[in-house]
């Protein structure tokens, strides 16, 4: 059974980039539905003993959707803290982003502007290739990165319910704003994992 992740900041923490009432919603009633619809789809589908990420990587269906939901917001909440962490210069994930893209910036840029890109609801991701090179990928509904092999890293939720109450229909500006936020550390440690 899969239980509701608990924030590692308080519901007001984030308030300068994501409210407190977006939060109760997305973390509260659409996280915590996706967690009891994956409890309920898991039983008799050969996949109860798997992690998480095994589970999205072989499901399909209602289960792939709410199992990829699960993930994805697991770690789209999991990355953010008060105020917000730099990336490390000398880390291996910055000169890997460098090498690919020239600057952090540029980097920024091209996550933004693809998570503005994608049509409807869904994700962008930073993920981590097997040799260590980054790609950026959209990915529509519950989509996310371990179904094409990669190692997910870095994600933004473009679903409306997480930026439509601080944000309407400002997409952009809630992406570039979410850069305030970032735990870089957390983001270093995924990809040093890998």
């Amino acid at each position: 059974m899969f239980t509701l992740i608990t924030l590692p900041y308080g519901l007001d923490a984030l308030d300068s980039v994501i409210s407190a009432r977006t939060l109760t919603f997305h973390h509260g009633k659409h996280l915590q539905a996706y967690v009891d619809n994956l409890n309920k789809l898991l039983p008799g589908s050969g996949l109860e003993e798997l992690p998480l990420e095994e589970i999205v990587a072989k499901a399909s269906g209602a289960l792939f959707n709410n199992a990829g939901q699960v993930l994805n917001h697991e770690l789209y909440f999991t990355q953010f803290c008060p105020g917000g962490r730099a990336l490390a210069a000398e880390s291996p994930l910055c000169k890997q982003i460098v090498k690919q893209w020239g600057s952090l910036e540029a980097f920024q840029d091209e996550f933004v502007a693809k998570g503005v890109g994608l049509f409807g609801s869904g994700w962008v991701w930073l993920s981590a290739a097997p040799d260590g090179s980054l790609v950026i990928t959209q990915e529509p509904n519950a989509g996310n990165p371990v179904t094409r092999g990669l190692k997910p890293l870095l994600t933004f939720d473009v679903w409306e319910h997480a930026y439509y109450l601080d944000y309407q229909n400002r997409r952009p500006a809630h992406l570039t704003a979410l850069w305030q936020i970032l735990n870089w550390a957390v983001i270093e440690k995924r990809y040093t994992v890998h």
